[in-house]
């Protein structure tokens, strides 16, 4: 069976210098996948909506390798963190701190979100 997709006219939006930036709707996340979004700067975001609806953005870019991939790691939890392991080297950084969680000395930027 195929369900419908959702349908809404509700879009995300991550902050950005004090401000709020549009960067897709709500109806492209899938719960536990991910989405690259491009910023104004030329920077990427990679954001993600969890089983429960929970909404979350960090920066793209592996610091592990400099490639832009972490919108298409796997999804979990560790101790109740919802975390994206890179799906290159296998790194988990938080997603609502953007603390590596394998490497207390390395992070990635998070972004506040909502929707609009």
């Amino acid at each position: 069976m195929t369900l419908a997709p959702e349908t809404t006219e509700l879009k995300i939006e991550i902050a950005l210098d004090g401000d709020w930036f549009t960067v897709c709707d709500l109806s492209t996340l899938l719960p536990g996948r991910g989405v690259a979004a491009l910023l104004p700067d030329g920077r990427q975001a990679a954001i993600f909506r969890d089983r429960s609806g929970g909404l979350f953005a960090i920066d793209n870019r592996d610091p592990f390798t400099g490639a832009a991939v972490l919108s298409r790691g796997l999804t979990g939890t560790h101790q109740g963190r919802p975390f994206v392991a890179s799906p290159l080297l296998k790194q988990r950084f938080d997603l609502t701190s953007g603390q590596c969680l394998d490497d207390e000395t390395v992070r990635v930027t998070a972004y506040e979100v909502r929707t609009a």
